[in-house]
């Protein structure tokens, strides 16, 4: 199968052999594609070197060949952004949550256009654990797995003044008042939860809870081994 004229953003690469790159791409229309870029060393292939990085939107032609394709052009579309920090960690995060659960070579259009969206957070600088609360929400939804955030599992109305746990085949579960702090410390509040469904910045005081229920469910679907960036990436607070 030939990748013609293909679209996408590079989430990972790394050197394979001497002069080549493995790379992955969340594509547009092929969902997330492992590239091997053969012979990309040298002065005269510096520019193609600069767009195999991650973060780079790309077009870029392949040919698939079993798992990987071979790749036979690429450019930049743009420029990436530039990050340091906590922002660069963000980032690192963002493409490793992508690498683990997008499927190879599964469609996932909406996947594609929420990733743009937030490169384009991180870009202009925006608060940024509000950005990946805002993506891995998108995330679940765009992978067939989100759930309800206005309804609780019994289909009651999220209450503002209650905590909900986020069960990760159900929904949000509301947290009885009997509960432990340190347990509903650990639980999203009703307020944070429709912030987010409502696309509406939250209390700060809402995002540590929003930020732990949703690490729940994510880790739920990365089948319990979490991720490297959860080691590094320490918690965010918005800006």
């Amino acid at each position: 199968m030939r990748l013609e004229d293909e679209t996408g953003f590079v989430l990972h690469a790394r050197h394979w052999r001497e002069t080549s790159l493995l790379v992955e791409v969340l594509s547009r229309q092929h969902g997330r594609v492992g590239l091997l870029a053969r012979g990309v060393q040298g002065e005269r292939k510096q520019a193609l070197r600069a767009a195999l990085q991650p973060l780079q939107s790309i077009r870029f032609s392949a040919v698939q060949r079993g798992e990987l394709a071979q790749l036979r052009a690429a450019e930049a579309e743009d420029a990436a952004p530039r990050l340091q920090g906590d922002a660069m960690l963000a980032a690192f995060y963002l493409n490793e949550l992508v690498l683990r659960l997008a499927p190879r070579h599964d469609p996932l259009p909406e996947l594609h256009a929420a990733y743009a969206r937030v490169r384009e957070r991180l870009r202009a600088a925006e608060p940024l654990a509000w950005s990946l609360r805002r993506f891995e929400r998108d995330l679940l939804e765009a992978l067939g797995v989100g759930f309800d955030l206005e309804h609780d599992v019994d289909g009651q109305p999220i209450d503002p003044a209650a905590r909900y746990q986020l069960d990760p085949l159900e929904g949000a579960r509301r947290l009885l008042s009997d509960r432990g702090a340190g347990e509903r410390n650990a639980t999203a509040t009703g307020r944070g939860l429709l912030a987010l469904a409502h696309d509406q910045a939250p209390d700060p005081l809402d995002l540590p809870g929003l930020r732990l229920g949703l690490r729940a469910v994510l880790l739920h679907h990365l089948g319990g081994r979490g991720l490297k960036a959860w080691d590094m990436l320490r918690d965010l607070t918005p800006r």
